[in-house]
């Protein structure tokens, strides 16, 4: 088996996993979302969990964790997130998920926002056929929003 990337249902058996994930300095500050201690890390996972509007996707490389997908709603607007861990980078393994992922997460649009400076995460919604449609400011953050329109289902 090599480089086969797929995609499944999260588990909580992947938690521990995806928790070292977004511990990583380096990925927390490409993602410009702080890492959360134990404890926090498991509270935001039933959260999200337990949210029906969502949709939750692990991604496996080679048969082994290597991160997450997550649509969700944010001020009346699909979005999309994904963290891979940084081991993994540089792969394609993160296109190759989210490729999978739109094929699952059929609403349409679906946004992505990017830190300006997160130029690997740019290019994987670009990749993946999103394009730019504006520039916001978050938390204090600049950003790229891109967005993936029309069919496949194109309702929120």
């Amino acid at each position: 088996m090599a480089d086969v990337v797929t995609i499944r249902e999260t588990l909580e058996s992947d938690w521990p996993i995806l928790f070292e994930n977004q511990r990583d300095p380096v990925s927390s500050a490409m993602a410009g979302v702080p890492a959360r201690e134990w404890d926090a890390f498991i509270a935001h996972q039933r959260k999200i969990s337990a949210d029906e509007t969502g949709l939750r996707q692990t991604i496996l490389y080679n048969g082994q964790i290597a991160g997450d997908l997550v649509s969700f709603l944010h001020d009346g607007r699909r979005e999309v997130g994904y963290r891979i861990g940084q081991e993994y980078w540089g792969k394609g393994i993160a296109t190759r998920a989210l490729a999978l992922f739109l094929d699952v997460e059929r609403r349409r649009p679906l946004y992505g926002w990017v830190l300006a400076q997160n130029i690997g995460s740019q290019r994987i919604l670009a990749k993946c056929g999103f394009t730019i449609i504006g520039e916001e400011h978050e938390d204090g953050d600049h950003g790229i929003v891109y967005m993936l329109s029309g069919p496949p289902d194109s309702t929120i």
